[in-house]
This record gives C-alpha cells, sequence and structure tokens, in this order.
C-alpha cells in the first residue's frame, strides 16, 4: 500500500504532496506521515523552500484533534525557518484551510474554493481556524465565511489577502512563487503574530457587531451559528493562544451537542443518497444541453429559474401566450428583487433571463434532452402531454414529471418509450426548496434515472431517488399528517393553533401556512375529480380562498406580504362547518397535537421502507429537510423518531388509533418489529423487512 503522503525534491525545493488519501487507514495516519515528510524537508539542507501541495481532497472531511500529530505539524509548519507556501489546485475547506493558514504563503488555481463549513455540521473550525481567518482577511469577512459556511472564490480570496497569487497549476505555481518570495527576500509571515488586520475591531466593534448580527439574523435555534461568531470574536479580544484554547474549548461542547449530531447524520445522508441502488457502478448520464419545462405557472416557472440558475438553457412552453408571459414576467420581478437584495450580481437577471426562451405549443420541445412536465395535477392532462411528448420529443430525451403524487407507470404507457420515462417532483417554492424526488418507474433506464440524479445535483438540489406509489415518499407522509390536521380541525382546532405548536418545534411554517403556500386548489381539483370531500376546505375554495398567492387561503394576507394572519372569517367558517356536521370543539394540548401531527408520519416512514419506496430512512428525513423544511437539528422525523423512542411512539400510536377510531394509526409492522427488537431505524436495512 503506497503512502498517502509524499516527499519529493526539485531542485532547492522540497514539494510535499497528499495525493492519495484513500489509501490511508484513517485520517491520523495522513496527519502522521505528513508530519514526517515537513520534518525531513525541513531537516534537509538542501532544501530553501517547502510547497504543500494537493492538501484538498486529503483533509476536507476531517481532521483527528486529540491525535497529538496534528496540532504538532500545525506548529511546526507555522515555525519552519524556511518559506512554506499552500498551493491550492481545488478546493480548501475546512481543516485543509486551517493547514494552509499555518503556512507563510497561499497561492491558488482560478477555479479554487477556500471556506470553512464546518458550521452546517454544527461545530465551528477546531485547529485555529476562527484565530486565524480574522488575521488573513479581517474580522468582517472572517465571520461572514465562517458563520455562513459558503467558500469564497480565488478572486475573493487574493482580493481579501487569503492567497497572495493566482497560478494555472497548483505545484508548479508554488515553486515558482517561492523562487521569487525568497528572490524578493519577502519576510515569513506568521498569521498568529500579525494583528494587523484585527487592530481597527479591536477599538472600534460596531463593523463586526454589525456582521454578526446579519449573518445570524435566520439562524433560529441554531447554536454553532452562533458559537462560531463568538469564537471569531476570541479573535479580537484574546492573546492568540488564549483564542485558540477557547476555540477549542467551544468545538468540544459543539461536537458533543445533539445539535451537531444530527447535522453530521445529515451530512452523511447526504453521500449515502448518491448510491443508487440497482443500477451498474458504470452508468453514465446522458448529456443535457437544453431543458424545456411544460408549463408556465409558479411551479413551471420556478423550475426553469433553477436550471438558468446553473447556467442551462432552458424552453419554457405554455399553451396559454398570457400565461407564458405572466410566468416569464415573475421571473424577471424574482431575479430583480435578488439582486436588489444583492443576493446575486446586478447583472445576473439580464443573463439569466437570456436563458430561457418561451415557446407556445408543446411542439417546441423538439431539441430538449431533458423535457420537464409540470402542468396542474390532473391526471388526464399528464397523459395527454406525455401522449404529444411521445410525438415531438427526440428520440433520447429524458421524459420527467413534476406531479406530486400521480403514477409514472401510467404516464409511461402513454409512450412508446417508458425506459425514458421518470418524475421529478420539486416542491414549491421550485427555485428556493433544495429536494428533487426522483421517480424511478417500472421501466425506467438506468442511464434515464442517472441523468435526472446528476442534473439535480448540478442545479444545486438534493436528489432522492423513490418509487412509485400515490404521493412517493414526502407527499405521501405528508398525506398522513394533513388527515391528522384536518381530523384535528374537525374536532375544534384553529389553524393558528395547530401551527403554533408546529412552529415551536422549529418547523418554518405549521401545516396550515403550507398548504396556503402551495396552494389549496390543486387538491380541490383532485378531490373533484376523485368524488372525495373535505367540507371545510371545499368551502375556503369554493369561496376563493385557495392560498396566499390570492391573498387568503386558511389565513388573510397583507398585499405583498407572506405573514400568515388569523382571519375570524375562518373562524367563523369553521364554526359553522362544525355546527352543520353536528361536531364539538374541544380543547387540545401541544403534547397532542405535537404527537398526532409527527407520529403517524413517521408510521407511514415505516410502510415505505417496508415497501421500498425509499431505500434508506436518511432518504425520507432528507426529503422531509429539503422539501417541507423539517429542522435540520432534530435530523428528519427518521432520526427524531430514534430519539424518542420507537416503543413510546408506538404506545402512543396505539392509543390514538383506539382513542380516534382509526385503524390507519396503528403501527406498522416495521416499527412493531424494531420495537420487539429493541432497535432504531438506524439499524434498518433491507434485511429488516418481513421475510
Amino acid at each position: 500500500m503506497s503512502e498517502p503522503v509524499n516527499l519529493k525534491r526539485h531542485e532547492n525545493f522540497a514539494i510535499v504532496t497528499v495525493d492519495n488519501p484513500s489509501a490511508s487507514r484513517s485520517i491520523a495516519h495522513v496527519q502522521g506521515v505528513l508530519l514526517k515528510c515537513m520534518n525531513g524537508a525541513i531537516a534537509d539542507s538542501n532544501v530553501k523552500g517547502i510547497v504543500l501541495a494537493c492538501i484538498d481532497a486529503a483533509l476536507i472531511a476531517g481532521t483527528d484533534i486529540d491525535a497529538p500529530d496534528w496540532d504538532e505539524l500545525l506548529a511546526l509548519i507555522e515555525s519552519s525557518p524556511k518559506p512554506t507556501v499552500a498551493a491550492i489546485q481545488e478546493e480548501a475547506l475546512g481543516a485543509a484551510l486551517e493547514l494552509a493558514l499555518t503556512c507563510h504563503f497561499r497561492i491558488a488555481t482560478e477555479t479554487a474554493k477556500l471556506g470553512f463549513p464546518e458550521v452546517k455540521l454544527g461545530v465551528v473550525p477546531n485547529a485555529g481556524g476562527t484565530q486565524r481567518l480574522p488575521r488573513a482577511v479581517g474580522p468582517e469577512l472572517a465571520v461572514k465565511m465562517i458563520v455562513g459556511g459558503e467558500p469564497i472564490s480565488a478572486r475573493e480570496a487574493l482580493k481579501n489577502g487569503l492567497i497572495d497569487e493566482i497560478v494555472q497549476s497548483a505545484e508548479a505555481g508554488g515553486e515558482a512563487f517561492l523562487r521569487k518570495a525568497i528572490a524578493d527576500r519577502r519576510p515569513l509571515r506568521k498569521l498568529r503574530n500579525d494583528d494587523s488586520r484585527i487592530v481597527a475591531a479591536k477599538t472600534d466593534r460596531s463593523g463586526f457587531n454589525n456582521t454578526v448580527a446579519s449573518m445570524t439574523k435566520r439562524a433560529g435555534r441554531l447554536e454553532a451559528p452562533f458559537a462560531a461568531a463568538e469564537a471569531v470574536g476570541f479573535a479580537i479580544d484574546l492573546p492568540f493562544e488564549e483564542g485558540l484554547k477557547k476555540e477549542r474549548e467551544v468545538f468540544r461542547k459543539l461536537a458533543a451537542s445533539d445539535q451537531s449530531k444530527a447535522q453530521r447524520y445529515v451530512f452523511f445522508a447526504e453521500r449515502e443518497a448518491r448510491k443508487i441502488a440497482d443500477i451498474p457502478e458504470s452508468t453514465k448520464p446522458r448529456s443535457v444541453e437544453r431543458v424545456a419545462v411544460i408549463g408556465a405557472g409558479k411551479m413551471g416557472g420556478g423550475i426553469a429559474m433553477s436550471f438558468a440558475n446553473a447556467g442551462i438553457p432552458v424552453t419554457l412552453i405554455d399553451v396559454d401566450a398570457e400565461q407564458l408571459k405572466r410566468g416569464m414576467d415573475v421571473m424577471q420581478k424574482n431575479w430583480e428583487t435578488s439582486a436588489a437584495r444583492g443576493s446575486i450580481p446586478a447583472d445576473a437577471p439580464a443573463q439569466r433571463m437570456a436563458l430561457i426562451n418561451g415557446a407556445v405549443g408543446i411542439n417546441n420541445v423538439r431539441d430538449a434532452d431533458l423535457i420537464i412536465e409540470a402542468v396542474y395535477e390532473s391526471m388526464s392532462l399528464k397523459k395527454e402531454v406525455f401522449r404529444q411528448l411521445d410525438t415531438f420529443a427526440k428520440s433520447g430525451a429524458v421524459l420527467a414529471s413534476n406531479t406530486s403524487y400521480y403514477d409514472i407507470n401510467e404516464m409511461a404507457k402513454m409512450t412508446k418509450r417508458p425506459q425514458d420515462v421518470l418524475g421529478m417532483h420539486f416542491n414549491l417554492p421550485a427555485n428556493v426548496m433544495k429536494l428533487c424526488e426522483v421517480v424511478r418507474g417500472a421501466k425506467t433506464a438506468p442511464d434515464a434515472l442517472e441523468t435526472a440524479v446528476s442534473i439535480s445535483w448540478k442545479i444545486g438540489k438534493i436528489p432522492v431517488v423513490v418509487g412509485v406509489c400515490h404521493g412517493f415518499v414526502g407527499n405521501r407522509m405528508w398525506d398522513q399528517r394533513n388527515n391528522q390536521v384536518q381530523k384535528m380541525l374537525y374536532e375544534g382546532a384553529l389553524p393558528q393553533q395547530v401551527d403554533g405548536v408546529m412552529t415551536k418545534f422549529g418547523m418554518a411554517m405549521g401545516p396550515f401556512a403550507m398548504n396556503d403556500l402551495s396552494s389549496l386548489e390543486g387538491s380541490w381539483r383532485m378531490r373533484k375529480e376523485s368524488g372525495e370531500k373535505a367540507p371545510i376546505e371545499d368551502a375556503l375554495c369554493e369561496a376563493g380562498r385557495f392560498g396566499q398567492r390570492w391573498g387568503k387561503g386558511y389565513y388573510k394576507y397583507e398585499p405583498g406580504s407572506r405573514v400568515p394572519i388569523p382571519d375570524p372569517d375562518v373562524e367563523k367558517l369553521i364554526d359553522e362547518t362544525l355546527t352543520r356536521l353536528g361536531c364539538k370543539r374541544r380543547t387540545f394540548s401541544e403534547d397532542e397535537i405535537l404527537e398526532r401531527l409527527t407520529y403517524p408520519m413517521i408510521n407511514e416512514g415505516a410502510r415505505i421502507l417496508e415497501e421500498s419506496i425509499a431505500a434508506r430512512p436518511g432518504d425520507i428525513d432528507l426529503v422531509w429537510l429539503y422539501g417541507f423544511a423539517w429542522p435540520i437539528y432534530r435530523g428528519g422525523p427518521m432520526y427524531w423518531a430514534d430519539e424518542v423512542g420507537l416503543a413510546h411512539i408506538a404506545d402512543r400510536l396505539a392509543f390514538y388509533a383506539k382513542e380516534t377510531n382509526d385503524p390507519s394509526l396503528e403501527p406498522a409492522p416495521l416499527l412493531k418489529r424494531l420495537v420487539a427488537q429493541g432497535k432504531g431505524f438506524a439499524s434498518f436495512s433491507p434485511h429488516t423487512k418481513a421475510a
């Protein structure tokens, strides 16, 4: 087995490369070999300078801060009597950037990214990142990078002093940089000893404090962003060594917290979701140069924006020229609003609109490699769309439906190419929500499936492969929750009471506000098609209260506002409907509301696993995290269920099944078996299913 770190000499320079991390049994081993190589380079009298290259991939996954080699390595590099340069080829994230900050100089290629994503794992940098970065770029940018967790480009890094030069090749550029630095007698800069970038903040913290307030205003109950801001503040208030010690204390406290454990679980769940079951590893995605989206409504427009945001040309198609114009105008307005807020460059709206070609008529799909149907929820309409796609779409194009509920296989039957048909279900607002449920049909080809997954990642979504059933994963579980929402409504609970419990739990919005956001119209149309009834919601729709976009649904909304306001007219409508139906209102505890809204979802999740609609509990959790805004610090409903205890959940489900005369609440077979075995969903594998 070759070593993960190599030392080579070129003339008077030592090149230390970390280019085979997979050969190492542990990060600690990488650190130990790297320490040995650095000691060798420093001890070699023929070596005039050291290039530390290709640190990108090796240390991105983290470090073993308890390994004695790690602290010794950082101290050795920082105190090296010979000039050291970190040569960054692609990425220096987390520990890799901490390592780079101990070098005297840093260079990077044009496409490199640098940053500290640790906050997304519920922790902070733990090897001096919060102390050295402010000394490199100033405390304001440092707190933006560390609290926000997003990397910056090489150009921005150069502009702000994080790197010294942009080069074409990291290794060759590093050597050339050192030659010049030695010739110019450039002093060896140790960031730990350089307070020049933090002096101003020591006397006036207002700029730093304002940046902290801006970066943490949406953190809610997440602990890590606030702790990260505090740790960066140590660089301003404390001597370097004391700040380093405090940083490590903060890291250890966070790493042991329930929030960080949940966030780390999510990180690994995302990694696992990249693995698609039952397709050959050699499967390659089809080329996607242009996308067509059918339907210029709110959903279709949001999907089109997602592709344009990633630089992919889109043909947005509608049968109605006026609807098409409205859709194009909404996209323009959305991007202009983002530019006005500074979240995208000022010229981005024009650039992105230029990528979208509006067209009337389905025949305009002819040059698209991926076609996404996003018409409203009517199976007959969707079948007709797919019948026409079979005529107009080019051979090999992937044909996707954005349906929230309907059977992909039935749509595939309308074509002579079922191998090209699948689902790509986005959640509203599609340009914001990160989920894409990729629905595998019975005859979906492996490369078509791989295409949908890979393009989803490319446009910044989290794709989760699911099977065909009514509602797939997210909406199938949502329906179980909504059943309880509706039942409690008929028992006398008010929308604001139910929503208040769920926002207190950590959801961004409650189920009634979410129904308003996604629109009551779609489910109303489906009920009219199926003959089902929902007296209260039907009455709202018949009164034109379809949701937020219409200014009224379960709540009322002020013009231009998305804030739900309890409406006495809705309470009156509920009371009148209950009286007509002979129902009596009663009181609810917060515990009952929370249990009845979450435990049936978890129960349905168990059924989904047993039926192989989802491959892993983590996949279900990703659906709810990125499609329904489940609080990340609770890890997802299946993770949270293990934290609560499956035995307790099963007991309460059985209680509510009897209390409300609802057999659907009886614990699912998988849930019962896991309880009997004393296990949680974390132990689930396909073998956990009944024989």
